[in-house]
């Protein structure tokens, strides 16, 4: 299908020799440290770093916490969205990896044999950001500040363009936002069903905020604190 960017002068291809430029300066160990952040451990800390957020939100135990984690659960699965759909966009696109067309790259991952457009890696932490967000916009900034290391790392190891990476962060973000109104919808009564169970309640909220709930909604420290208060 079209190619996107595969020759002549440009600031896609400008933009990659620019950035993949530096592995070529860089010591080797440096170079061996950015294949790995970039092909696993900036994933890896985007999962961490929901985790780090649900382990929050259970903590603090205030206001409704039911939209907050429907929100959480909504951002891995919206990344798992996003990769499905760039499928058929890979297929349509058709766009080789860049090494395959230009001379003089240092690529630091061998193997790579499939489409180039969308980038995965790119579309995956964007969506988990965005996601994340939605629940938290402390550790939302945190997600797109990974996602957009994430992009660097992705162009630098030479395995993708930049404008691959770009269009990751699109695709991510638009299914994580267009999708979010009816995810959450269905997602939030789960959410509340899990609260209000005896078993498995503590995902939601830490023992102290979840002992003695008496009719009313308040907990029995509340209720307590208010009969003496009387």
């Amino acid at each position: 299908m079209a190619v996107i960017a595969e020759s002549g002068s440009n600031p896609d291809v400008d933009l990659l020799y620019d950035i993949n430029g530096l592995a070529k300066d860089a010591p080797h160990w440096f170079d061996r440290a950015m294949e790995f952040v970039g092909e696993y451990g900036l994933l890896v800390a985007t999962v961490l770093l929901v985790v780090w957020c649900w382990w929050s939100v259970r903590r603090r135990g205030d206001g409704e916490v039911a939209p907050t984690m429907a929100a959480l659960v909504w951002a891995p699965l919206a990344a798992a969205i996003a990769v499905l759909v760039n499928v058929p966009i890979r297929g349509f696109v058709e766009r080789p990896r860049p090494f395959l067309t230009h001379q003089g790259l240092d690529v630091l991952v061998s193997g790579k044999t499939d489409y180039s457009f969308v980038s995965d890696h790119a579309t995956i932490t964007m969506a988990m950001g965005v996601g994340l967000f939605i629940a938290d916009r402390r550790f939302g900034l945190a997600g797109i500040g990974l996602a957009l290391a994430e992009g660097f790392c992705r162009v630098y190891m030479g395995v993708h363009y930049p404008t691959d990476v770009v269009g990751g962060f699109a695709l991510g973000t638009a299914v994580v936002l267009l999708l979010s109104p009816p995810a959450t919808a269905l997602l939030t009564p789960v959410m509340k069903a899990v609260e209000g169970s005896p078993r498995v309640g503590w995902i939601m909220r830490g023992r102290s905020a979840t002992v003695g709930v008496v009719p009313g909604g308040r907990t029995a420290l509340e209720s307590e604190e208010r009969d003496l208060a009387a």
